[in-house]
């Protein structure tokens, strides 16, 4: 579920399930770092549609609290960066039940707008 909130920011849904849980009983960090990826990807395709985006960095990589099952973890994306080729936006998540008061991640995800051969294209607006 994606809510668009103004023309910079776009809010993703999740629920945390019994699958995603690691050997310690919280969320397993690499399916919080696959959906920011997912998230910033959908978003960047919903702002500005028709362009192939790659990843080309992730920031900082802290988990500051643990995320616990049944969870429905919100992720707020807002672009921070627009250059001629690339974007950078900076994903929030927070919780929406148990922890909806705690920031649990935070990051940056940068793109470049490619072509089919993986050459830099300009960003259409």
């Amino acid at each position: 579920m994606q809510q668009e909130l103004d023309s910079k920011t776009m809010q993703h849904h999740k629920l945390v399930l019994p699958e995603h849980m690691n050997h310690q009983g919280s969320l397993f960090g690499g399916y919080l770092l696959m959906w920011i990826d997912e998230v910033a990807y959908m978003t960047a395709n919903l702002h500005f549609p028709g362009h192939r985006f790659v990843t080309i960095a992730l920031d900082n990589v802290e988990f500051k609290h643990r995320i616990e099952c049944g969870e429905i973890i919100c992720f707020l994306a807002l672009l921070e960066k627009q250059g001629n080729t690339s974007l950078t936006y900076r994903i929030s998540v927070t919780g929406t039940r148990e922890q909806s008061d705690k920031l649990l991640f935070e990051t940056r995800v940068s793109f470049v707008s490619v072509d089919d051969k993986g050459k830099k294209v300009l960003l259409k607006i």
